[in-house]
């Protein structure tokens, strides 16, 4: 695979392009030609260019109000070759604004958009049948870097090797050629106060950092997207990860209600989408169950298990996953439901069982009366060795400082990742896209918080039921589930039951299917699973 950055002819939503140095010469020539001081500030806020206002020596006109003008987006034009094919396409870097009902800008949601030009075979596709995919990440407060530098953008993250442990650095973006470009147009989001994306001059972020504000938000940046790119009659999906998946299950609804936009299809990676199946509150039993089987293949990952267990696992992978299953739903669910009715001799073997699919001492578990949270589990594990696993993804291993705290003192998982992605992104924007700007790019931020999920008060957030809806109002609505098996954030298991309890009529259940790696909550960090991903993905789409 080869890639190749080509400056992008005129286009309607973006200024003629000769280079990207060449656009920054323009864009300075501009500023220096007399954009007013207002207008210059809104400018820097954006890292965008907006042409100066002409004003007729013989007819002044009067200026156009700064709050309506639009930031001209980057755009360039690249080549790639895949599979002995070169395909062109057309990256867009920068902002669409969100206006208030007078037409002036609530906030500024920078995205990066990828569309085909030609597919190196029939030439460019027609937008009737080019599907658009927009995708987004989680938190709250997640920026779409994972995705679109992990999975699915035509470049990819550097730094990780082939399981995708973190190598020295530094670090720099490479090609990807497990690209979900050569069967869909691909718009990456930055939901407000996430990547460059910011409340506009005089807005307060506030109003966007809620499960029902953020829904709203993003669903206008949907339409308004479709409406000036032309892709109304194009079919649509949406692909969102982690909390991206909450925000895809209203999102369906949503779309389809307010603005008569029905999807073809949501691919939701790593789903949270009903939030009492991973929330370790007490009198919640639901998170113990549904998290179990992942300790156990965990315990197999790293070599915890009693011998003949870990025979099992080494040697029949599948076999020890449905036992782990199994005595989760049909023995441990139960116990946990009886309470201190439970038999004392019952409760005994279930202890062991626990504990011999689990590797951790039988002690420990009567100790925490069946229910081993997350983060007991992460420090427990590898205890005698000084180390603690992951929660995004297990099989990554880490050292604490304190050996007798309840909990682990970092995620390794999320430590390992974080460095290369954030090297690749900013490498890639400006090197590769030609997009400068000084903001810092909020890869996962706290400004987001506190999160409001008013209207879910008292209990738990489900969006599993709007997700249920959408696919009854809209039948042929298509749900592809992607589950890390060392996934302690998000559980697989967690995710099945959730998929059991929707509900959903028989002649659209078969509508919704599940894949799975050998992987974590980021399943694309492992190259083998990157590419089962990206086939996985391809199916899906192309069974429309």
């Amino acid at each position: 695979m080869s890639l190749q950055t080509h400056p992008s002819p005129a286009t309607t939503n973006g200024p003629t392009h000769l280079s990207a140095a060449a656009w920054r010469e323009t864009r300075a020539r501009r500023v220096r030609g007399g954009i007013c001081a207002g207008l210059a500030s809104l400018c820097v806020l954006l890292a965008g260019a907006s042409q100066g206002f002409a004003q007729s020596a013989d007819k002044p006109r009067a200026a156009t109000p700064p709050e309506v003008v639009q930031p001209e987006p980057v755009v360039t034009e690249h080549e790639t070759t895949l599979d002995g094919r070169v395909l062109r396409y057309r990256a867009t870097a920068g902002y669409l604004t969100l206006p208030t009902e007078q037409g002036k800008p609530r906030a500024h949601v920078f995205h990066i958009a990828y569309t085909l030009l030609d597919d190196g075979k029939s030439g460019a596709p027609s937008p009737t049948t080019r599907p658009v995919t927009f995708a987004f990440n989680g938190g709250p407060g997640s920026s779409s870097v994972w995705l679109h530098m992990g999975a699915m953008g035509p470049v990819r993250v550097g730094g990780l090797d082939e399981e995708g442990m973190q190598l020295a650095p530094p670090y720099h973006c490479r090609e990807n050629p497990h690209t979900w470009l050569p069967f869909t147009d691909l718009v990456f989001i930055d939901p407000v106060s996430t990547g460059y994306s910011r409340a506009a001059e005089g807005e307060s972020p506030s109003q966007f950092h809620g499960l029902e504000e953020d829904l709203r938000a993003v669903a206008e940046f949907i339409r308004l997207w479709t409406t000036r790119s032309g892709r109304w009659g194009s079919p649509k999906y949406l692909v969102g990860e982690s909390y991206g998946t909450t925000r895809a299950a209203g999102l369906s609804l949503m779309l389809l209600n307010d603005h008569g936009m029905a999807l073809n299809g949501i691919v939701l990676v790593s789903p949270v989408i009903e939030f009492g199946s991973i929330r370790f509150h007490e009198g919640n039993d639901r998170p113990f169950v549904g998290i179990f089987p992942s300790y156990a293949l965990t315990a197999g990952y790293h070599k915890r298990l009693p011998a003949a267990s870990q025979t099992r696992f080494d040697t029949d992978f599948d076999g020890f996953r449905r036992e782990a299953e199994r005595f989760a739903s049909e023995e441990l669910a139960p116990a946990l439901a009886a309470g201190d009715r439970l038999d004392e001799a019952k409760r005994k073997q279930i202890i062991a069982t626990h504990a011999r699919l689990t590797g951790l001492p039988e002690e420990f578990v009567a100790r925490a009366n069946l229910r081993v949270t997350l983060d007991a589990f992460a420090k427990r594990l590898m205890l005698d060795d000084r180390r603690t696993v992951g929660r995004l993804d297990s099989r990554y291993v880490g050292m604490d400082a304190d050996q007798i705290r309840a909990g682990y003192e970092h995620d390794p998982s999320y430590s390992a990742i974080v460095p290369p992605y954030t090297a690749s992104l900013y490498q890639h924007l400006r090197e590769n896209l030609g997009y400068t700007s000084d903001l810092p790019y909020e890869i996962l931020t706290g400004r987001v918080h506190p999160w409001s999920y008013q209207g879910e008060q008292n209990r738990y957030a489900n969006l599993a039921t709007r997700l249920r809806d959408a696919m009854h109002r809209s039948p042929t609505l298509r749900v592809l589930v992607a589950c890390g098996y060392y996934d302690l954030a998000t559980p697989y298991f967690a995710a099945e039951g959730v998929a059991a309890q929707m509900a959903l009529d028989p002649s659209v259940r078969k509508n919704m299917a599940f894949t799975y790696y050998k992987s974590g909550h980021m399943m694309y960090v492992r190259d083998v699973d990157l590419e089962k991903l990206t086939r996985d993905a391809r199916a899906f789409y192309e069974s429309r």
